[in-house]
């Protein structure tokens, strides 16, 4: 804070004689004070928007280049025929709902325990952290696999297409090693991120990028490979993006990435009890995050009930789509978000942890407004992007507006979950998400899409009406949160001794 304008009392022989100017004087001094104290606010959310858009911005755009790579693996799949693409198409959603959003949930409840021990310089602790994260899902990776070799059978059980089902079930089997690097991608992501290093995760995902279509074409286009080109193309890519990242870590002259990276990598320190401190947080983190994907997978199959549903399927695609586009810039706020307070709650900065979660909630408001009103502007043009099938395009422009507002709700809550995973408080999210979309959501779904008869449009209203209420829900945590106690909670969570005195910085 600056020093305060001194003024000095002088009798204008005005009648009001030094008092009244001393009443002047104290008035000035109060409102200097007041100025340099809204100063000195503005100077901390400046650098704390600097902070989180640090490591947002290099997130947003590694989301962009991995939704680039799916992208080029649709195209590939569209290239083969309308079987090859409905098989593929699929797969990628059975991959997502058994497989991906398992491993990337597990992995979020490292987050916490990373973070604040990030904060609070505790190395070995982030290297046993990442060890254990990985272990997990490993193991998680075996039902997973089992499930996906024997999927064709159970396909056909639910009356899906027999030569569709043949392909989903070859894209999974030869997707199997990719389930498995991305259970040591994910962690390793989490672990740079942690530490404010997200450069090196662009760079991987760049270059990955850079090499997925000409892999695509040499493996579909010389080796016919078909459907089996394209998973194993995704699935080089993938590994491409883990080996990148190894070297980073291996080679890295970042002092803070050396001290927590060269550490004892012993397996057996692993088993030991405090891995269920990691469980307590991967497995609500998991539940969180396949509820809200879950969600989407069943939007589909509830628009294949609606009248005329080729055209409802198709067009909830394409804004599924969108939505998936749109959501890269709040998730990676969430991941900042994350981050941020997980850093300042390890060093014992509960007030910074505080700052940190408002000015996330408010980035977060920003970029759901600008999301609106580009979705709502660019419905149109974004179905025709797709095909050019009038009916299609029609009720994806009509619908999309409905689209844009849910990221009213949905950006505020995104980054609210971010906030709960920094602060190791992920079942509260659960919770929040399961009532908000399962309790709410879903019945004014139906109710609205098929009671009402609203149709496709109805069916976006009721998630719509589910976002609004979860952004609410997060908002209300967040503003009874207890930062100080969240400190405190933070230092028994990687170990350290709580001091009797009171943080520097208080809520």
């Amino acid at each position: 804070m600056s020093n305060p304008v001194v003024f000095l009392a002088v009798d204008t022989g005005r009648g009001g004689g030094i008092g009244g100017s001393v009443v002047i004087v104290e008035a000035l001094w109060w409102c200097s004070m007041e100025c340099d104290g809204v100063a000195v606010v503005v100077d901390r959310v400046i650098i704390e928007i600097k902070m989180l858009y640090a490591i947002a911005l290099p997130m947003i755009i590694t989301g962009l280049l991995i939704y680039g790579k799916s992208l080029i693996s649709m195209l590939f799949l569209g290239y083969l025929g309308k079987d090859a693409l409905a098989g593929g198409s699929l797969a990628i959603g059975i991959a997502n709902i058994t497989g991906y959003s398992v491993i990337s949930g597990l992995a979020m409840g490292m987050e916490a325990i990373s973070s604040q021990a990030f904060g609070a310089k505790q190395w070995p602790l982030m290297c046993q952290t990442l060890k254990r994260t990985v272990i997990i899902l490993l193991f998680a990776c075996i039902p997973v696999s089992i499930s996906w070799l024997n999927i064709q059978p159970l396909l056909v059980i639910f009356n899906q297409d027999p030569q569709i089902s043949a392909v989903a079930s070859t894209y999974l089997t030869f997707c199997l090693p990719d389930l498995v690097f991305q259970a040591l991608i994910n962690p390793l992501k989490i672990y740079l991120r942690s530490q404010n290093v997200t450069l090196p995760l662009m760079c991987a995902a760049g270059f990955a990028l850079v090499l997925h279509a000409p892999i695509n074409y040499f493996l579909v286009e010389f080796l016919k490979l078909g459907v089996r080109g394209i998973a194993v193309a995704v699935t080089v890519t993938d590994f491409i993006f883990l080996v990148t990242l190894i070297v980073y870590l291996c080679f890295s002259s970042g002092t803070n990435v050396q001290k927590s990276w060269l550490c004892n990598w012993g397996i057996i320190q692993c088993f030991d009890h405090e891995w269920r401190s990691i469980l307590n947080l991967s497995l609500p983190s998991c539940i969180s995050v396949c509820l809200e994907w879950w969600w989407y997978e069943l939007m589909i199959l509830l628009s294949g009930i609606l009248p005329n549903a080729a055209v409802s399927v198709a067009t909830m695609g394409i804004l599924i789509q969108a939505t998936s586009l749109v959501y890269i810039f709040p998730s990676a706020l969430s991941l900042a978000a994350s981050t941020r307070v997980g850093n300042e709650l390890g060093a014992n900065q509960p007030s910074k942890a505080k700052t940190s979660s408002y000015v996330a909630l408010f980035c977060a408001v920003l970029t759901s407004f600008i999301a609106t009103c580009l979705m709502a502007l660019f419905g149109g043009a974004w179905g025709r992007a797709f095909t050019e099938d009038e009916a299609i395009v029609a009720l994806a422009a009509a619908v999309m507006p409905v689209v844009g507002l849910c990221e009213l709700g949905n950006c505020p809550q995104t980054a609210g979950c971010g906030v709960l995973r920094g602060s190791a408080r992920p079942s509260l999210g659960v919770h929040i998400n399961l009532g908000s979309f399962y309790g709410v959501g879903l019945p004014l779904a139906v109710f609205m899409g098929f009671g009402l008869k609203m149709g496709l449009l109805g069916l976006w209203l009721g998630l719509f009406g589910a976002q609004i209420v979860c952004a609410v829900l997060m908002v209300w945590v967040l503003r009874r949160t207890d930062w100080v106690g969240q400190a405190k909670r933070a230092r028994e969570l990687i170990g350290m001794e709580i001091n009797d005195e009171e943080p520097a910085q208080q809520k």
